[in-house]
């Protein structure tokens, strides 16, 4: 096997264990994990569009309306009129729905275990390859842009001649290092196609350490 090959069969094992997780969850909650998926989406990020949420979650319209439509019955989720568009509507969980996003938001235990094995140079190294890996499925189209560093408007890659802290946040304005890198962050403002490119092609240029 290849070194591709290996990366993937390992990754196929975390997605297996993640999709357990969540016919677990299903089991237990009596939400399918699509159904959960939109509950933490909308507890996450609040009021939203049947069209964003779908896209966000990679499920076709048809698939979250359903979902949705199990939530409204559930009680989980209420409609609301789109201030910005009377014509439209917005969705958001209710105060039941927020408490058992709440409750089931928690990782698998075991999968919590390996990653608190890791050191910190594993961790770092760990989540800048996914951050490339996320940004490529990105710049592919198989994903939509994502809350993270490297798309954010405040994202200042390889500025810093520290090799430990060598990109610079200008939202909180300090320099920070591969660990600390955001794959979804409540202050995102995402950047324009241009700046996104040039802010990729730092990031994954190797920085020059003084």
């Amino acid at each position: 096997m290849t070194a591709n090959a290996h990366i993937m069969t390992g990754l196929s094992r975390i997605g297996m264990l993640l999709r357990s997780e969540g016919w677990r969850q299903a089991e237990t909650t009596g939400l399918t994990p699509t159904q959960s998926q939109i509950l933490a989406y909308l507890a996450a990020r609040g009021p939203a569009r049947i069209g964003a949420i779908a896209t966000e979650i990679a499920v076709t319209q048809p698939t979250a309306s359903d979902a949705v439509a199990a939530l409204v019955r559930k009680g989980y989720v209420e409609k609301l009129r789109d201030p910005e568009d009377a014509r439209a509507v917005r969705l958001q969980p209710t105060e039941a729905g927020k408490r058992l996003a709440n409750e089931t938001a928690v990782w698998p235990d075991a999968l919590l275990g390996a990653v608190d094995a890791l050191d910190d140079g594993d961790r770092a190294g760990f989540l800048k390859a996914l951050t490339k890996m996320i940004g490529a499925l990105q710049a592919s189209g198989a994903i939509p842009v994502q809350r993270m560093c490297v798309t954010c408007a405040h994202f200042r890659p390889n500025v810093h001649s520290d090799a430990a802290a060598p990109h610079h946040c200008a939202f909180v304005d300090a320099a920070f290092g591969d660990a600390s890198l955001r794959l979804d962050c409540g202050d995102h403002v995402e950047a324009d196609a241009a700046a996104r490119l040039e802010s990729w092609t730092c990031f994954t240029r190797e920085p020059v350490h003084m």
